[in-house]
């Protein structure tokens, strides 16, 4: 189990990634989303519309798993964190979503009439995960131990992600 102490994981959570949230939907199935993600040191912050299948997933188990992968083929890494869920609302859901739109759109596109309050309005809550579990992974480390550097070696043994 790693810690948000960890370099990799504070490095993901303090990083611009795109995220995947899931939730359980009502017949038991997962709903899996991507999503942009905030971290404030403790918990995780992620804005949404609060008649999104997501939110209204939270309001009947509220459990979450969100993972955040580099998605570079050489470089794999990522951490997953699982943990209990809460939709905030009202100012602290505006406060979150603002730091969340900030870290994630340029000041031009947070002034621009047509993206700024657009994205305001479409997230009207916030779904705060207080973290039970982190895992996180390592190719490279992987790499080094199992396949004694040979993917790192040899970069043409992977091949390109699509972008």
């Amino acid at each position: 189990m790693a810690s948000f102490a960890d370099v990799l994981v504070k490095k993901l959570l303090d990083g611009r990634y795109v995220a995947s949230l899931a939730t359980e939907n009502p017949d038991g199935s997962i709903h899996m989303v991507a999503v942009w993600y905030w971290f404030d040191g403790g918990q995780i912050f992620v804005a949404t519309s609060s008649r999104s299948r997501k939110a209204r997933n939270l309001q009947s188990n509220p459990k979450a798993s969100l993972m955040i992968d580099s998605r570079d083929a050489a470089a794999s890494c990522g951490i997953n964190i699982a943990g209990s869920a809460q939709i905030l609302t009202g100012d602290s859901s505006r406060q979150a979503n603002a730091a969340i739109h900030r870290k994630y759109l340029s000041d031009a596109a947070l002034a621009d009439p047509k993206v700024g309050p657009v994205f305001a309005a479409w997230d009207d809550v916030t779904i705060r995960i207080t973290p039970v579990s982190v895992i996180a992974w390592d190719m490279r480390q992987a790499d080094r131990q199992f396949f004694g550097g040979a993917l790192e070696s040899n970069p043409k043994y992977l091949l390109p992600l699509e972008r």
